[in-house]
Order: C-alpha cells, then sequence, then structure tokens
C-alpha cells in the first residue's frame, strides 16, 4: 500500500494529454458589455455563451485557464447537486425541487453537447460504444428500502435512473463492501482539463478576450459601468460575473466567506494488469457513500478520490489514505501505488447548493459546486448568460439558497468534524452489515 514520494508525482493526469495554452496577461485598459472574473467551467461557459450572443465580453483569471477544481476532478458528468434529494425536498418541495434537477440534468446534456460540438480528443466524452456510460452509485450498507424510496423520488423528478440489486451489483464489482445501487445512464466521462481548454478557444473564437495572471483586485460595482481594477489595467462592464468560487476573498471578501473551500484529490494508479479487470468490469464510474469515487482509466488504472478535506492535506498522506481504501474494498489487488496524484480547493455553500444568480444589479455570482461541478458549472454558466442577454429568469429558481456565512475557520472545523463522524456512523454501519451476510451465508451453509 505504499505510495511514491511527491517528487515522483507528475502534477495532473490530465496534462498528459493536454497542451498547455498561454494567454496574455491584461496591461491596458477595456470597455466590454460583460467581465467575468475566473476561467473555471462556469466562467468559460457564461463567456462562451455570452459571446456567440454577439455581446463583448472579457475573462480575468488571476492564475492559468482552469487551474483549480475545474480540472482536478475525476471526469464525472452526473445530474444532482452536492445537496441529497431528499434534503432540497424538505426545504423547498416536490415542485421546486424537481424544477432544480431538470436544471441540473440540462448542464449534463450541455456538456455532452459541448464535447461533440469540440470534437476530438479535446473534448468527447471518454465513453464510447463498447464503454457503457453512466454512474453506479453503490450502497455500502444493506438496506433495499432505503434505495427504493430515493428511486422512487428521482422518478418524480422525471430521472433516468434504475435500481440494482445485490447480484448485479456484484457481478461487476468483485466486493463484498457494495449492496444496492442507483445506475445513472445519463451520466458519463470526460476530460475535464482538455475540455476547459476547448472552450476556452470555442469562447475565444466567438469573440471573447481570456487574460490569465490577471487577478481582479477591486471592484466598483455602483452604476450602470462596473470598474474592475486588476494591476495591469482596469475593465468597465455594464455586467460582472463572479465566476471565481473559492478565489474571490480579495475582491470580494463578503461573498468569498459565504463559500467553505474544501481540498478534493485525486490519484491514478501505476498499471494493475488483468487483475483490476477482474475486480471492476464496470466501464462507467462508481461512486459510494464513504466519499470513494473511481474510475478505470487507460485500460488498466484506478482513478481514485476521496472525500474532501476542509484542510489543505498532503499529497502523500492522502494516498495512502486512498491505497489502505482500496486494499479494504478490493483486497485482490494487492499492493497499490500511484503514478499521479494531485488536488485543488473546491467550494462549498452550507446548504450544499450552488450560489447562483444576481447579487446586485449587474453584478452576478457562480459559485460552489462542489462535488457535482462538471455539470451544475455549465448548467450556471449558460443560465447567467441568458439572464443578462435575452432577460431568462430561470436563475430564480436558486433563490431559497441564499448566501450564508459558512463560518471562516470554525466553520471548517465543524465541517471536519462532522465529515468525520459521517464517516465513522457509515464505516461501523457498513461493517455490521457484512457481518450479518456473513452469518447469514454461514447458516444457510
Amino acid at each position: 500500500m505504499s505510495a511514491p514520494t511527491q517528487s515522483n508525482w507528475q502534477s495532473n493526469w490530465y496534462e498528459v494529454d493536454a497542451d498547455p495554452v498561454r494567454k496574455p496577461a491584461l496591461t491596458f485598459d477595456l470597455d466590454v458589455d460583460v467581465c467575468v472574473v475566473g476561467a473555471g467551467l462556469a466562467g468559460l461557459t457564461a463567456a462562451y455563451e455570452i459571446a456567440r450572443r454577439g455581446w463583448s465580453v472579457v475573462v480575468l483569471e488571476a492564475d492559468r485557464i482552469a487551474g483549480g477544481a475545474s480540472s482536478c476532478n475525476s471526469g464525472v458528468v452526473v445530474p444532482g447537486f452536492a445537496c441529497a434529494a431528499e434534503a432540497i425536498v424538505e426545504r423547498i418541495g416536490m415542485e421546486r425541487a424537481g424544477v432544480l434537477w431538470r436544471l441540473s440534468e440540462e448542464g449534463v446534456d450541455y456538456v455532452r453537447g459541448m464535447s461533440h460540438v469540440l470534437g476530438g480528443s479535446m473534448g468527447s466524452p471518454e465513453s464510447g460504444p463498447d464503454t457503457p456510460a453512466g454512474l453506479l452509485d453503490v450502497s455500502r450498507i444493506d438496506d433495499g428500502d432505503a434505495v427504493m424510496a430515493r428511486l422512487v423520488l428521482l422518478a418524480e423528478f422525471g430521472a433516468a435512473v434504475e435500481g440494482w440489486p445485490v447480484e448485479r451489483v456484484r457481478a461487476v464489482l468483485s466486493t463484498d463492501h457494495y449492496f444496492h445501487a442507483i445506475h445513472f445512464p445519463t451520466a458519463f466521462q470526460i476530460q475535464p482539463l482538455a475540455y476547459a481548454r476547448a472552450l476556452a478557444t470555442a469562447a475565444e473564437i466567438a469573440g471573447a478576450r481570456l487574460f490569465e495572471e490577471t487577478s481582479a483586485d477591486e471592484i466598483d460595482p455602483a452604476g450602470v459601468r462596473k470598474r474592475i481594477t486588476t494591476s495591469g489595467g482596469r475593465v468597465r462592464a455594464a455586467h460582472v460575473v463572479l465566476a471565481g468560487n473559492v478565489g474571490l476573498s480579495r475582491l470580494a471578501p463578503t461573498i468569498a466567506e459565504t463559500v467553505m473551500p474544501l481540498t478534493g484529490t485525486v490519484a491514478v494508479t501505476h498499471p494493475l494488469g488483468e487483475r483490476l479487470l477482474s475486480a471492476v468490469a464496470w466501464r462507467g464510474a462508481i461512486g459510494d457513500a464513504g466519499g470513494n469515487h473511481y474510475r478505470v482509466v487507460d485500460g488498466d488504472r484506478l482513478m481514485w478520490s476521496g472525500a474532501a478535506d476542509p484542510w489543505p492535506r498532503d499529497l502523500a498522506k492522502a494516498t495512502t489514505a486512498f491505497a489502505r481504501d482500496i486494499a479494504r474494498i478490493y483486497p485482490q489487488l494487492g499492493e497499490i501505488t500511484f503514478s499521479h496524484a494531485w488536488s485543488a480547493q473546491m467550494g462549498y455553500a452550507v446548504h450544499s447548493m450552488p450560489q447562483v444568480g444576481e447579487v446586485s444589479p449587474g453584478v452576478w455570482l457562480a459559485s460552489a459546486f462542489g462535488r457535482h461541478g462538471l455539470a451544475t458549472t455549465a448548467m450556471a454558466g449558460r443560465m447567467i448568460a441568458a439572464a443578462i442577454v435575452d432577460g431568462d429568469d430561470r436563475w430564480r429558481a436558486f433563490l431559497p439558497y441564499e448566501l450564508v456565512w459558512a463560518g471562516g475557520n470554525l466553520g471548517r472545523a465543524v465541517a471536519q468534524a462532522g465529515s468525520w463522524v459521517g464517516r465513522v456512523r457509515e464505516d461501523v454501519l457498513a461493517r455490521a452489515a457484512r457481518r450479518r451476510e456473513a452469518l447469514q451465508k454461514s447458516d444457510a451453509g
């Protein structure tokens, strides 16, 4: 279960297939219709959609295009939100919850469609005709009634989902750690960094101007024309889209304090050969309630990510924990080592829902996409673009999820404690479920 030293790791598995394209820093003043702050997937989607409608738009990125959470993920595009569907219904009711779910599905459809439009290895879904798309949300507890209740709820939203019994799950995942599952057949996998870079290129072709290493330091949101000051120049715009997620602390500290930064880590194993293919025969993605998300990549490697951490985590310690989890679930894989590991901060709101909408006249927010970012960033970027250019008001569906202070360092400590307690409880229940199953088999024998 050893892991190589951090110095032996490449920064990002996705860098192998996607050559970086540098953009200049802003060194002059600009006057545009819309200024987007942040070149992650939400900002790039908004910029592309605004530019293709004929409006002038500039994107300011303090670092690199898709340098954060937009490229630090496992590449799985799936509907839904970090907040459980049951909790959404409890808060806003079935009808309004169904509206939000369908908006998330539109995000999935958008990424799929754009992937084909962008074409080639830069954006096409990794799933092919011989590779079943979809995600298996597997249960670590033998509770078929709970799975059925969730299936019924999602079906009322109109979601395309399917329940899998234990036998079917274990036919493709050779482990006694999993029981029932919910299959999301519309989910699929992409190469997220390549997708983001292709989307940036498409935005430029449509007329958007992108600047890297350009920090937006100050904003004057008053008046018809907003002013954004950077180290190299100023931008005047009728609308500003804040898509910086956890990177808005300098420009908009009050808004930044409503987002809790959590660090997500992803790692890729060295080739595992036939033993991986016999252990994990499913070629879509897998997620479990223990916070593990994984899929097979490059034929016989395992891409693995675990629960996000409130504090930055040493990569060696993170991958040691990953190896321990993999060995527990799939002991037949033997020793696990990793060739790649990387991490980035994701943003979560207290209510675990995206923050999408107009926070003051002409100032728009697209933030807090942790866990379901690939679909919800697309949803938000497209929605805000339509609101600005076409007057579309569907963003108002997110009004019940207002901006709430995330608690600063205390909030992160509480989140860490809550996450730890939740994982311990889940582990206890999972172990009990496996013991019961073992006893039943022993009695039957």
